[in-house]
């Protein structure tokens, strides 16, 4: 006999909601872009965001 994992009941979640957990802690976002021609690399940028509330970034 298997029983079921135990899941979190499905509700709905508002895209307020999500923001409003997002800024109240933070997020940060990473990524590489990197552009080559023949495998040789011609452009690399790396990106780094860190977003947040003020309010969060001001509490010590």
């Amino acid at each position: 006999m298997t029983l079921a994992p135990d899941r979190a009941p499905d509700r709905e979640v508002a895209l307020v909601d999500l923001l409003d957990r997002l800024l109240a802690g933070g997020v940060v976002i990473t990524g590489e872009v990197t552009i080559s021609l023949a495998e040789v690399d011609l452009v690399h940028v790396s990106l780094r965001a860190l977003i947040s509330s003020v309010q969060t970034l001001v509490e010590p």
